[in-house]
């Protein structure tokens, strides 16, 4: 695990120095962007990651195609929130998760510009920046303050769009409020923490969400899908909360 936590340290030099840089921004999709120290630290990580960890496969973001798996896999997403990076919003970080199966074993995500490091290995608990963290305690989905993103293919006005939209109508009147941060990772991060008390997404990809489903679990709190059941990489929808609002949640999601 230190020499996993390290290799982010190092990332994220580059991290810091892009943030603060002008950027080479380009498009994979109509609103998806990708820059140059996307590509760098991914390949950097890649290097280093190779070496560490041999007998596993490294997926990123920037150079392997989302579906692909393997038995056991490291999922890389170099710069997690790469708009809020190209705008200078610090809501951005690098995460891998790494995976043995259909279940994660280890994670780090950190935001270098925020100085906020998440790590975890199964059965050890989730850390930041060495303190111990837990999901919250608000009993509630009334009380409850969520987090959620909106996919890529919003664009597109179809299925996704429909669905984050009849989503948020369901549950807005009967939560605290709604946030909105623009990077899964962190927001995972944050349920793990206790900072929000539940977390819902559609469409994300594998490198999104590798390492904060184990800190949510390893917190306290509950991973599932979209009807409860468990989560598996490339799902639909993500569901994340401290747990004792999870049925609430489920019950007011938009069905998929």
């Amino acid at each position: 695990m230190d020499k996993l936590i390290g290799s982010l340290l190092e990332a994220g030099d580059l991290f810091r120095e892009g943030f603060d840089s002008v950027k080479e921004v380009r498009h994979k999709g109509t609103v998806d962007l990708v820059t140059q120290y996307d590509l760098q630290i991914e390949n950097f990580l890649k290097e280093r990651l190779s070496v560490l960890l041999p007998e596993f496969t490294v997926i990123g973001e920037e150079s392997s195609d989302e579906s692909m798996r393997a038995e056991r896999a490291i999922y890389i997403d170099p710069i997690d929130g790469t708009t809020n990076f190209v705008h200078k919003i610090p809501f951005c970080a690098i995460s891998v998760g790494v995976w043995e199966g259909e279940r994660p074993v280890a994670g780090v995500v950190y935001n270098p510009i925020l100085n906020e490091l998440f790590y975890a290995e199964r059965g050890e608990g989730v850390f930041l920046n060495g303190k111990r963290v837990r999901v919250s305690s608000v009993p509630d989905l009334q009380q409850s303050l969520l987090a959620t993103g909106f996919p890529y293919t919003k664009v597109e006005m179809g299925r996704d769009f429909r669905w984050v939209m009849d989503t948020m109508e369901n549950l807005l009147p009967h939560t605290q409020d709604i946030r909105r941060f623009g990077s899964a990772a962190i927001d995972l991060c944050y349920v793990a923490n206790g900072i929000f008390d539940a977390f819902y997404e559609c469409n994300l990809k594998p490198w999104d969400v590798a390492a904060g489903v184990l800190f949510v679990e390893e917190a306290g709190g509950r991973i599932s899908n979209h009807t409860g059941g468990p989560y598996r990489l490339g799902d639909p929808v993500i569901v994340a909360s401290n747990g004792l609002n999870h049925d609430a949640l489920i019950k007011k999601l938009a069905p998929y």
